[in-house]
């Protein structure tokens, strides 16, 4: 199912008709934040349930480490856990009792990120709790929107700015391009037992085909039952 409709609704439809996954306890949202270096990071929950456990995240992050696998083709993903700070012992007491589950995994974990490491390309896949992450996006995205806003005011204000503007009118558009949803499809509810997409409320054609070319890549490769499989496997009897 791809979906720019509301997100708690197909949230709801997704657990009562198409079900959770066995031994997945909750599932996650899982959108593409873009990066400085182009590959995107996979952050999950960014919204699908304000509170988590450390088993959670643990889940989270094997989900994670697999769609990228499995998706976007990358080898060993690196994932990294939302932090105050890289020190291992930094953080609340989830991030704490998270980290030492996530070592255990059979996954590429790189330990903590910072927040303003995350668009740098710290990481892959991105752990965090719905309630850290979804504060990260709703950030991210008002100081994108912001920037581009102030930007916009500076290249009007004179004839001089309006000569520079047309001149940087290219690479703009470029940057503009790399920080935009719509080249990403939309953001899978990881953990349910069938392919659920969530694509922006706002979404156009050219967003609502790439959430097509991502479902179908997620199709092709396996990717529901990879999951499943990682999960019900020997490798995560753990948690």
């Amino acid at each position: 199912m791809i979906s720019a409709g509301n997100t708690g609704a197909l949230m709801t439809t997704g657990l009562l008709v198409v079900g959770r996954m066995e031994g997945i306890e909750r599932p996650a949202l899982a959108p593409i934040i873009p990066t400085m270096d182009g590959r995107g990071v996979l952050a999950l929950d960014l919204g699908a349930n304000m509170d988590a456990k450390p088993e959670h995240l643990a889940q989270y992050a094997l989900m994670g480490s697999i769609y990228r696998e499995k998706v976007a083709g990358i080898a060993k993903p690196r994932v990294g856990l939302l932090n105050v700070g890289t020190e291992a012992k930094k953080g609340n007491e989830l991030t704490k009792a998270a980290y030492p589950l996530l070592e255990e995994l059979p996954i590429n974990f790189v330990g903590n990120v910072e927040a303003r490491d995350v668009l740098t390309g710290a990481c892959d896949v991105l752990v965090c709790d719905g309630f850290a992450g979804n504060i990260l996006l709703k950030s991210l995205e008002g100081t994108a929107g912001a920037m581009f806003s102030v930007l916009k005011q500076e290249f009007t204000k004179s004839l001089k700015n309006k000569l520079a503007a047309a001149v940087l009118m290219p690479s703009l558009r470029g940057m503009k391009q790399m920080m935009d949803y719509k080249q990403h499809g939309g953001a899978p509810l990881l953990g349910l037992s069938g392919l659920v997409v969530k694509a922006h409320g706002s979404s156009d054609s050219e967003a609502i085909k790439n959430g097509v070319r991502q479902a179908r890549l997620a199709i092709e490769n396996r990717l529901t039952e990879s999951i499943s499989q990682e999960i019900s496997g020997k490798r995560v009897e753990s948690l």
